[in-house]
């Protein structure tokens, strides 16, 4: 086991095999943000040693896959379309607080200048795509789902 730079790694038996595992903990965290496969000794009955070396590849291949996935679920609550409707440019956001119990979503437009031409609250399983986009711009930004929106 290392531990240092706000990681740990730790060479863990792999359950599925008689091969062994690597999992990377970031600190704080209650279950490790990575785990992979990690190379048998000489005697290909226990682990190789984890070295200095090793442990920064694995924590610079940790702390990408965790910039990865905190930007991948930043993409998918914070989405935003720019169309043309009513002869103007319009950026029509969607942006989603999750949450156990009460999930909310707020859809809202802005002008090229970025300011704001409306908000309503939608249900955080909202698609946004340039068709729903533009049906609630040219429909007045009608709450969608409302009757009036619905042409």
């Amino acid at each position: 086991m290392w531990r240092n730079d706000g990681w740990t790694a730790q060479v863990v038996k792999n359950e599925d095999d008689d091969g062994w595992a690597v999992a990377m903990t970031r600190d704080g965290e209650p279950e490790p943000a990575l785990v992979g496969p990690w190379t048998m000794g000489r005697d290909k009955k226990n682990p190789k040693p984890l070295d200095v070396n090793a442990f920064n590849t694995l924590v610079k291949t940790a702390s990408e896959f965790v910039r990865r996935q905190e930007q991948q679920l930043h993409a998918a609550l914070h989405q935003s379309i720019t169309i043309t409707a009513r002869y103007a440019r319009v950026t029509v956001f969607l942006d989603i607080v999750p949450d156990d119990d009460n999930p909310t979503a707020v859809l809202s437009a802005r002008d090229d200048g970025g300011d704001l031409l409306a908000e309503v609250r939608v249900a955080p399983s909202f698609q946004l795509n340039r068709g729903t986009a533009v049906r609630w711009v040219e429909c007045g930004f009608a709450r969608p789902g409302d009757r009036s929106s619905r042409e």
